[in-house]
């Protein structure tokens, strides 16, 4: 099956999945039953074509479900006839997917069972892209997506999470997309849509202002060869002046409505963050002493921010180093190094403050260390470059780490990248 035949399957997933759970059926039988269904489609669709994929994963999901009935039970003609036909679509109200991305945020899961069931279910990715996704072995997200469906097996999905957990299941799903997984960056972007047509809550368009923001940069983000371009050498012609705008008026509207008592949440403050680096026309235009006022807000927002939100500390390093200078910057950084100091994005952040002050071999030392621990291979291959260019006099410096920016990509705390 060619290679966008099966991103096509793939975006079918959770339309099928919701038709199957709204009409009663237990989440983990239905997903085992669509997965089998979907084996099946890869084997028949080459040679036959459906005229209606939905209908054809739905009608072969459902005879499944009907198979592991009778295993189960000898009534099965009035099963037969409940269920051979799938139910007709106009029952059905409202967006399939968001209504599966709050059933994935039950409040009985653990966060990262939330969104390994979310990025399974509503993204359609393996196990073992998703196991990619957050650097563990695939033998550990396939037990942590077994647990989850566990604890929803044969539990009527009508009691949702909260808005709070889905916005951060959402920013995270948007994160392993902005990695690599465009398709699902593009779909958080859709549901995050859908979620403020669906409440007021000024965080749920601070969430699409961020990604907004943040994905405006995309194509600008890889060279032609594939390497990453940091932000500040990122050609900005390239990036999408629609987007950003839109971006802007979704995050001008949400931080209308705050009030003395009711402050700006992560969301907005982080777009915000974003908003500033996107209207900066060249890197030495960035306004960075209102970017570091920004990250004082956002570091409030938690009594201990060492210890509770580290990568935003992180990342509020690289602006206090550009307006109180790269040693005060260095000084921030050294904070984080009981809680981040084995990761390879506080030894970047390092590498990045000590070029800024000029310290090259100091740089080229932290950025091969920042090498040494990276798990991604664009990133790794990027810091090592790095290093190289600060072993080589001449050359210029500048480039904000990759994996910094406002924050880390799926670790949360500071932010969305910015590249």
């Amino acid at each position: 099956m060619h290679p966008r035949d099966e991103d096509a399957l793939r975006g079918l997933v959770p339309r099928v999945l919701t038709s199957l759970v709204r009409r009663g059926e237990d989440f983990d039988a239905a997903e085992d039953a669509l997965q089998e269904a979907l084996l099946e489609a890869l084997r028949v669709w080459p040679r036959q074509p459906p005229r209606d994929p939905r209908a054809w994963l739905t009608t072969v999901a459902t005879r499944r479900l009907i198979d592991a009935r009778r295993g189960e039970t000898a009534r099965h003609g009035r099963e037969e006839t409940a269920y051979v036909q799938p139910r007709p679509d106009a029952t059905e109200e409202g967006d399939d997917t968001l209504f599966l991305l709050f059933c994935c945020c039950h409040p009985d899961l653990a966060p990262a069972s939330q969104v390994a069931l979310t990025l399974r279910a509503v993204g359609g990715l393996t196990t073992r892209e998703i196991a990619d996704a957050f650097y563990v072995p695939e033998a550990t997200m396939a037990q942590r997506i077994s647990r989850a469906k566990r604890t929803v097996r044969g539990r009527r999905l009508d009691r949702p999470g909260d808005l709070a957990v889905v916005l951060r299941v959402l920013y995270l799903v948007y994160a392993a997309g902005h990695g690599g997984r465009v398709d699902l960056a593009v779909e958080a972007i859709r549901l995050a849509r859908q979620l403020t047509l669906a409440t007021p809550e000024p965080e749920a368009r601070g969430l699409l202002a961020l990604m907004l923001l943040n994905h405006a940069r995309l194509p600008a983000r890889l060279d032609a060869g594939g390497r990453i371009v940091t932000l500040d050498r990122q050609d900005r012609g390239r990036w999408d002046t629609r987007e950003i705008a839109e971006g802007v008026r979704v995050l001008q509207s949400a931080l209308a409505q705050q009030t003395d008592t009711r402050r700006p949440g992560r969301y907005q403050i982080e777009a915000a963050i974003a908003a500033l680096h996107d209207d900066a026309t060249s890197a030495a235009e960035t306004d960075w002493p209102q970017i570091l006022d920004w990250y004082d807000d956002l570091v409030a927002l938690t009594g201990d921010p060492v210890r509770q939100d580290p990568t935003a500390v992180l990342a509020r390093a690289v602006a206090v180093g550009h307006v109180l200078g790269a040693a005060a910057g260095l000084r921030e950084a050294d904070r984080l190094r009981e809680v981040l100091g084995e990761r390879h994005r506080w030894y970047a952040v390092r590498a990045y403050l000590h070029e800024l002050g000029d310290d090259r071999p100091a740089a080229a030392n932290a950025y091969a260390e920042a090498a040494r621990r990276a798990t991604n291979v664009a990133e790794r291959d990027h810091l090592i470059r790095e290093a190289s260019r600060m072993r080589n006099v001449g050359n210029r410096g500048g480039a904000i780490p990759s994996q910094i920016g406002n924050g880390g990509p799926v670790d949360g705390g500071g932010g969305l990248p910015t590249l």
